[in-house]
């Protein structure tokens, strides 16, 4: 089953201890941040359960169609900041409890002063048959 973990830049449910954002932090606890990501993605690589990753900038829009033979139109972003989206990883795992299991471990990554940030990562499973199935 592959699941899609969402980073959000200041998202879910209550923050734990003293959240403090990125933007505030130093250059060595982002690149510790950075490296603890590129760490857990290789040795998701080495037991076949990871399929991508990417981090994305907070700018962007929304684009939505606009009728035949209009442009789209775009404009936002409007959503808050706890609703931007970080960044993401896909992994391919055998059950929902290893993939709560990972996103867990993904929680713990350093923050600022170097201690796990505790951040809320949101578990969405890819559409598949079983869930669009009509009976």
């Amino acid at each position: 089953m592959k699941y899609l973990l969402l980073k959000h830049y200041r998202g879910g449910p209550t923050p734990v201890g003293d959240w403090i954002p990125m933007s505030e932090w130093t250059s060595e606890e982002i690149d510790a941040h950075v490296q603890f990501m590129r760490d857990f993605a290789v040795r998701l690589m080495e037991t076949g359960e990871f399929v991508d990753a990417q981090a994305l900038a907070p700018e962007g829009s929304f684009v939505r169609y606009d009728g035949e033979r209009r442009p789209p139109v775009a404009d936002g972003p409007f959503a808050e900041d706890k609703d931007l989206i970080a960044g993401w990883m896909v992994i391919d795992v055998e059950s929902w409890d290893r993939a709560a299991a990972l996103a867990g471990e993904l929680s713990a990554a350093p923050g600022s002063g170097g201690k796990p940030i505790h951040e809320w990562i949101e578990v969405r499973p890819f559409l598949s048959d079983q869930h669009t199935s009509t009976g």
